[in-house]
């Protein structure tokens, strides 16, 4: 047995037992800390995905550039892992608490909304401090060109489109924490956000802790766009068209395939 790696079925105890009741019993002030620094960690890999990718697949193709993208952004889900924050996708296994009768619905909804807009405020402190740092002028504007396209890829989504791509996105974000209880070491943490982060970036799903740096940074940029962009549905409306089908889809990934369907498995019927 490798000591390194906690089974399964002591890992869906671990977070309906233990890290889902603690998670749901966490002052108001320690969420709303934590949850604008889960913010803030996301909206640094979504920068860096942004800067790094923004002209690579002009020299290494679209396949190789989604892949780089994507192992990029997976350092914002290790930030919230290892040093500790508040992310409302993640947050989406305290699900198993409350099947599991450790915590009630109740207490679990009190998490959900202030994480969700604690993650938001954080994430909008990022985009206000990226605006006005000039970074999206390197590359002769590319990289503010780059942050418009994929806002404005996002708010053209359709609704359906957004919401099975976040079904996926957060089916792989709770697989990412739940392979991160699992590891006993830093080095296993930081892989188990790894592959999974890096599989929803670069396969194109739609996060919405992520969306609330994306989205809010093309808006503010959109005079950068390219030339014949139509960017009429970058706007607030557009923010809050996407932002509500992708945060459906992302609680529909997490909390019922991933925290519903391992309670089954592991836990219902058994003595808590």
């Amino acid at each position: 047995m490798d000591v390194n790696c906690t089974p399964p079925a002591a890992v869906a105890e671990a977070l309906a037992n233990n890290i889902g009741v603690k998670k749901a019993q966490n002052s108001f002030k320690n969420l709303l800390i934590l949850g604008i620094f889960a913010g803030v960690y996301i909206a640094f890999g979504a920068q860096l995905a942004t800067i790094v990718g923004h002209d690579i697949s002009q020299y290494l193709g679209v396949g190789i550039a989604k892949l780089v993208i994507g192992s990029v952004f997976s350092v914002g889900l290790m930030l919230v892992v290892i040093a500790g924050a508040e992310l409302f996708t993640g947050n989406n296994l305290i699900m198993m608490s409350v099947l599991n009768k450790q915590t009630s619905l109740g207490s679990l909804l009190r998490n959900w909304g202030i994480v969700f807009f604690a993650n938001l405020i954080g994430s909008l402190l990022i985009v206000w401090l990226i605006h006005s740092s000039g970074l999206l002028n390197v590359n002769d504007g590319a990289v503010g060109a780059k942050a418009v396209a994929i806002a404005n890829g996002k708010v053209n989504l359709g609704f359906m489109e957004a919401f099975s791509r976040a079904i996926l996105c957060n089916w792989l974000v709770c697989l990412a924490v739940w392979l991160a209880v699992a590891a006993k070491t830093v080095i296993g943490k930081i892989f188990a956000c790894f592959f999974p982060i890096m599989a929803f970036v670069a396969s194109g799903f739609e996060h919405s802790i992520a969306n609330m740096y994306f989205i809010p940074i093309g808006i503010l940029n959109k005079g950068m766009a390219a030339v014949g962009m139509d960017v009429s549905n970058l706007n607030i409306g557009g923010f809050i068209s996407n932002l509500i089908p992708v945060t459906l889809g992302n609680i529909v990934g997490g909390a019922f395939f991933v925290s519903t369907l391992y309670y089954i498995v592991f836990l219902k019927g058994k003595k808590a």
